[in-house]
């Protein structure tokens, strides 16, 4: 209840900053980017420190397949075209490197975790703003905020944000059935909670490559993050990140989805350094009253846990896109 309450509060506030852009002009054609939550550690839960770092670092939950230029405006002067619209923004919206702006709030619920076999939440707001640089490329820019509530284990919860991160990601603007997209990953000490965190400044590269087949959408996001500074300041980061992603649109803006995040904390004991989780989900684009508005649900079984870690997730997504 707190993250809901939470994101409708954020919603107008972080909406109209997108909108805005700032003073570099949007890019106008497609990108989108890859999600993900803040890192928490702590004894009485026993998650590994990387879990959610990793949340932070990677999402290609919007991952997008058709490159075409649609204006909302056009479905209400025509509406014959609104099915064609939903259709093409639903690829849009499965695009790591389409220039859409949006507004996605992705909601994570991990369960079975630490010795109380508890559950844990996350809320990633995460804006995701495009650039145009040049007539050959676009800079795709996404700030993801992870909002927690770790339950405590015989001591009382810890509420408040982790540690963030910034992405950007240069791709092309040319419209082609390969995507692709490089850049680098900032990590920003933002938890209010060294049990939300370890309040480090980290860095590393984040790669996409894709591609677009009839009513497929598939590639991979990859990205490895270290710590730098002081280690004085809090635990070492050293997690690699990857991300499949499986895309197959269906009639009337459905679509079947897969996009589990794969990673290694390289600071962690060969036994307990991979989550490899396998499942999938639905989603559905609508349109409401000009608006586009992209959901989806997925599970997720983790078939590779660290001890203490979560058995299983679920993940639901509402993204508010604002076409150009």
């Amino acid at each position: 209840m707190r993250l809901a309450a939470l994101a409708v509060l954020l919603f107008p506030v972080l909406a109209a900053q997108a909108v805005a852009g700032g003073d570099v002009e949007p890019a106008r054609e497609t990108a989108t980017l890859p999600a993900t939550d803040a890192r928490v550690q702590g004894a009485d839960l026993g998650v590994i420190p990387g879990l959610f770092t990793a949340q932070a670092v990677v999402d290609s939950s919007h991952l997008a397949m058709a490159l075409a230029d649609i204006s909302v405006q056009d479905t209400a002067t025509n509406p014959t075209s609104v099915a064609q619209a939903e259709a093409d923004l639903v690829r849009r919206v499965q695009n790591p490197v389409a220039a859409l702006i949006s507004l996605p709030f992705q909601w994570n619920a991990y369960f079975d975790v630490g010795r109380g076999e508890q559950t844990l939440t996350v809320l990633n707001i995460q804006p995701v703003i495009p650039f145009k640089l040049s007539d050959d490329f676009n800079l795709i820019t996404r700030t993801i905020v992870p909002v927690i509530d770790r339950p405590g284990y015989l001591t009382s919860d810890t509420f408040g944000i982790g540690d963030s991160t910034v992405t950007a990601f240069l791709a092309p603007r040319k419209k082609s059935k390969i995507l692709w997209g490089i850049g680098p990953t900032l990590l920003l000490p933002t938890a209010t909670d060294d049990k939300l965190g370890p309040r480090r400044w980290g860095l590393g590269p984040s790669a996409v490559l894709g591609a677009r087949e009839g009513q497929w959408v598939f590639g991979c996001l990859v990205s490895n993050v270290w710590s730098i500074g002081d280690s004085s300041d809090g635990p070492d980061v050293n997690l690699m990140s990857v991300q499949p992603f499986v895309n197959y649109n269906l009639p009337d803006s459905w679509y079947l989805t897969t996009s589990p995040v794969i990673t290694a904390n390289w600071e962690a004991d060969p036994e307990n350094r991979w989550i490899v989780p396998v499942g999938g989900g639905l989603g559905k684009l609508f349109i409401m009253n000009g608006q586009p508005v992209n959901f989806k649900f997925e599970a997720y079984l983790n078939v590779q846990n660290p001890e203490r870690g979560p058995e299983w997730a679920i993940r639901a997504q509402l993204t508010f896109l604002f076409p150009t």
